[in-house]
């Protein structure tokens, strides 16, 4: 059996397979066990406590509540602007052609997991510091990204872009909801 990571949500789960598993978590399967539920694929397993899961949804916190144990704050980072990346295009076709609403509530949700992310991201950040320390990233994916681009772990970045997501969010819905 596979080393067993936690995740604080279903959705947390779903996003390190995509980092970790080979072919993502598209072949993803979940079992029920007693404490919570795993989610396997491709040799990796996540168990999500059912009281995190519970607590995500209270709280509303897309990836969980607390600070990942999965993925580190260069994880995070990418990911934002992966969703981001996605947002923008489909927001651009969307436009273009808006006959589609589930094309409306895909975009809508990258948006929206853009800035869950980098509020992950900014989870990592010490109150009064202006980058994210060194130990916030243990992944040989988030150490990568910060050495390419340290400019881009800082609080102002961060901040920043944490603020573009949103106000691109609120853009998209002003422009195609009545």
């Amino acid at each position: 059996m596979p080393e067993r990571g936690l995740a604080r949500s279903l959705v947390e789960a779903y996003v390190y397979l995509d980092l970790a598993a080979s072919g993502g978590s598209e072949e993803a399967g979940v079992t029920d066990e007693s404490d919570g539920w795993a989610v396997r694929a491709d040799g990796v397993e996540v168990l999500v406590p059912y009281d995190a899961e519970d607590a995500a949804q209270h709280e509303g916190a897309t990836f969980g509540t607390g600070l990942s144990e999965l993925l580190d704050a260069g994880q995070w980072v990418l990911v934002g602007a992966t969703y981001a990346s996605r947002a923008l295009e489909a927001g651009l076709f969307y436009a273009a052609d808006s006959s589609d609403p589930e094309e409306f509530d895909n975009v809508t949700a990258d948006w929206a997991f853009a800035a869950d992310a980098m509020v992950e991201a900014l989870k990592f950040l010490p109150h009064g510091a202006a980058e994210l320390p060194e130990e916030a990233f243990w992944t040989e994916m988030g150490n990568s990204a910060r050495d390419a681009d340290p400019g881009r772990f800082t609080r102002t970045k961060l901040e920043s872009d944490l603020a573009f997501y949103r106000q691109s969010l609120a853009d998209f819905h002003r422009l195609h909801t009545t």
